[in-house]
């Protein structure tokens, strides 16, 4: 595995030269990072319990070929150790990406490698208009917790480390126009032609409120949202609802429902004291409204997809920050599902160990009601997160 990095970051050293004599502006970033955690196993499962550790080194090179175009190349290299093996797996895109740029060795063993692209774009513009095309990053919403108009490669919820979202294959344009008005239209390329999506993106700024829209086709699902962010006074507010006409319901493929709605409404305020506190009502019409159903809600598409993260319908989530001291600061995350009455519960704490280093210490603890078991093999959730077993690690980020 040290050699696969070594030839890696030796053939972008030899590309560099090549790429930089026909761009100009050039940018070289990238990261190194490792997220390790070691999870307990939740009385009444099958799961173990165990450690797995995610290490990426990833490059970047961004510059214009022309005045009007510019290229961006990003290189990934994901390293997983995993023990027990196969709990935890390399993650995939794949229903976004039409063209195989990923190569991995020993899926599903303790230790295992990818190595993607997970950028090739040539982007550019015209007076008001804003055109990309490859691989790149999309992004749709405005809520921060969670959007129910970011269809496309949403974060879950529950995700440490949100600072590069994966890339996908599209052709995306955008026509502004006014103050802060888009018009947008994007098709993505999923890996079989059921898989692509064509979106029309819309948002206008009226009396300092954003309106949002997004409408048509994503993965053979209609799509219809809206949203709105602004403020009352020092209260943020935002809201987006989307609703889907499901696919195969029915079908072990298929989604949990024939016709679905995700909403929410967040809110964001800001104490004297510093203390920064985001609450989003969260109703999830993609899951269950039952834990008896929560295993055929969890095997959906929308679900495996990444379109939905959670198994229930109502939740309350919040999502405190407190800066302690220029370099530390404290946050956390509190989801509820309000049907199960089951809690997840994640401090946070980050230190600032220098310009371009962090650290992050957290641990996840699961409330909720265990699952019943039937025999020794097959158990039934009685609850969303007390199935979960609790959680702790670190994630260290160097940016160079």
């Amino acid at each position: 595995m040290n050699r696969i990095l070594l030839i890696l970051t030796f053939l972008l050293a030899c590309a560099q030269p090549a790429l930089s004599g026909a761009l100009q502006e050039r940018l070289v970033s990238g990261h190194l990072k490792t997220l390790d955690i070691a999870y307990q196993r939740s009385p009444g499962t099958s799961l173990e319990s165990g450690f797995f550790s995610v290490n990426s080194l990833r490059f970047n090179l961004q510059g214009k070929l022309t005045t009007a175009i510019e290229l961006e190349i990003a290189l990934n290299n994901l390293l997983l150790y995993s023990e027990p093996a196969a709990q935890v797996l390399l993650p995939s895109n794949s229903q976004n990406r039409r063209i195989d740029l990923e190569q991995s060795w020993q899926r599903g063993k303790s230790w295992s490698n990818q190595i993607e692209v997970d950028r090739l774009a040539l982007k550019g513009s015209f007076g008001n208009f804003d055109w990309q095309f490859g691989r790149q990053a999309l992004g749709f919403g405005r809520i921060a917790l969670f959007s129910p108009l970011d269809v496309i490669s949403p974060f879950a919820p529950t995700a440490l480390d949100t600072d590069i979202r994966p890339g996908v294959d599209a052709l995306h344009g955008v026509q502004y126009f006014g103050l802060g008005g888009q018009l947008g239209g994007t098709v993505v390329l999923g890996d079989v032609a059921d898989n692509n999506s064509y979106l029309l993106t819309f948002s206008l700024n009226q009396n300092g409120v954003d309106l949002l829209g997004i409408g048509g086709m994503l993965r053979e699902r209609e799509l219809i949202g809206v949203g709105l962010a602004g403020s009352l006074g020092p209260l943020g507010v935002k809201a987006e609802i989307s609703h889907f006409n499901g696919k195969g319901s029915g079908s072990f493929e298929g989604d949990f429902h024939n016709n679905f709605t995700i909403a929410a409404l967040e809110f964001w305020y800001r104490f004297e004291s510093g203390l920064v506190l985001l609450t989003e009502y969260l109703y999830n019409g993609a899951g269950a409204d039952n834990p008896r159903d929560y295993l055929a809600a969890a095997s959906s598409a929308t679900f495996q997809e990444g379109l939905s993260f959670l198994l229930g319908q109502d939740y309350l989530l919040l999502g405190p920050s407190w800066e302690l001291h220029p370099l530390v600061t404290l946050s956390g995350l509190l989801i509820r599902n309000l049907e199960d009455d089951s809690t997840l519960l994640r401090p946070k704490i980050q230190f600032s160990l220098g310009d371009n280093i962090s650290l992050d210490l957290f641990y996840s603890l699961n409330f909720g009601a265990k699952p019943q078991t039937l025999n020794p093999s097959i158990s039934m959730p009685q609850s969303e997160f007390g199935s979960a077993g609790d959680s702790g690690g670190l994630l260290l980020r160097w940016y160079f």
